[in-house]
């Protein structure tokens, strides 16, 4: 039942004694968990409940997306996991984290839980983003070949917002969905980009 992996996840999590996102250690305990977990993401689409059309800043999502140019891309994501940055053209820009390789991937969100809004790490929970913010730091330097602009018209299905408390288990989920190359040729081409 896909609507209850990341509650399984937390629940065994709790009663390991790790609480999600609050140390590095358990936020590597999550990881591995959520490494060893596979699902359809259009099964998890179908099945989560907290599905939105719309989306806030600094909170993180998962979609079905049909990109508007699929015909001269070199290869695209029909799922992404993205937290918006700002706004764009007919659409926004955000961060899928799918285009990067799982360790890059967690050095950047490392990274960006230096700027939560609050260590709560509940509903309200959100990163405060801008391009600027992550532009003027080398700590966040993975972002560049995450930063991509998404049109509102392609995106597929409606939103799930992924809980803060849940960032670290949808991160490390083999949700990505690569069409026109391999994850291996998308990791190497955005390991180069940076």
């Amino acid at each position: 039942m896909p609507a209850y992996i990341f509650d399984t996840i937390l629940t065994k999590g709790v009663r390991a004694g790790q609480i999600p996102a609050r140390t590095t250690d358990a936020r590597n305990w999550f990881r591995k968990e959520a490494e060893k977990t596979s699902t359809a993401p259009n099964s998890l689409i179908k099945s989560m409940k907290d599905r939105t059309s719309g989306f806030e800043y600094g909170n993180m999502y998962l979609f079905q997306y049909d990109p508007k140019h699929k015909s001269t891309l070199p290869y695209y994501d029909t799922f992404p996991l993205v937290f918006p940055v700002k706004n764009a053209p007919k659409g926004f820009m955000g961060l899928n984290m799918h285009y990067l390789p799982l360790k890059q991937r967690a050095m950047l969100m490392d990274a960006l839980y230096s700027l939560v809004t609050d260590k709560k790490y509940d509903e309200d929970t959100k990163l405060k983003l801008s391009y600027d913010v992550l532009n003027a730091s080398s700590r966040f330097k993975y972002f560049k070949p995450c930063l991509k602009h998404y049109l509102n018209g392609h995106v597929k299905s409606r939103k799930i917002k992924i809980e803060s408390v849940e960032w670290d288990m949808a991160l490390f989920m083999p949700l990505q969905r690569f069409k026109k190359a391999s994850a291996d040729k998308v990791y190497r081409d955005s390991l180069q980009a940076v």
